[in-house]
């Protein structure tokens, strides 16, 4: 019998992005876009885009510990996006495209810290991932969800999304869930 699922709530630039990646890594029973981690109450995406609301764009990631570790989840985050850059990914630049992990309880916050440390040795110290426990967290409106799926042609997708999820297929091979 398979242990309880867990969540963790990732922030790593526009969340299209990370849902994409995330939907297909073996474990992940299920990912949703979101914002969390500002102080606004039911914020609406264009609030969000305008960077006054504090939150950030996030995907909460369901997954199976028995399919999936918590670390590989993270070493995944950290290859499918920058974490050296503050506030920005890409051409998204604010406070709402931060890197964060946003954790759900101490044993999760320990590995987050330790992956984090781990990669800072690496990097020199340049990683500006913040972790914290997520709080107000507000699911994104329902053309946010699935969004490349349903989209894949669009710009934005094309030429941003896909590229990380190429990467994602070709450095954890061995994670791609099977369609």
């Amino acid at each position: 019998m398979s242990p309880a699922l867990e969540t963790i709530t990732l922030g790593g630039g526009c969340f299209w992005c990370l849902e994409a990646v995330y939907e297909r890594v073996r474990g992940v029973a299920g990912v949703e876009s979101g914002y969390a981690n500002g102080q606004a109450s039911r914020p609406s995406y264009e609030q969000v885009c305008g960077g006054d609301t504090g939150c950030a764009e996030v995907v909460r990631v369901r997954f199976d510990p028995a399919q999936v570790t918590l670390r590989e989840l993270l070493e995944i985050f950290f290859v499918v996006h920058d974490p050296t850059t503050p506030n920005r990914q890409g051409n998204d630049v604010g406070t709402q495209y931060r890197s964060g992990i946003y954790v759900h309880d101490a044993a999760q916050e320990r590995i987050a810290r330790e992956v984090v440390a781990e990669l800072n040795a690496t990097l020199g110290g340049r990683v500006v991932t913040e972790i914290e426990p997520e709080r107000h967290y507000w699911r994104a409106e329902d053309y946010h969800q699935h969004y490349f799926a349903n989209h894949p042609g669009q710009g934005y997708c094309a030429f941003v999304v896909t590229p990380k999820v190429e990467k994602f297929r070709r450095t954890f091979a061995n994670r791609v869930r099977e369609a």
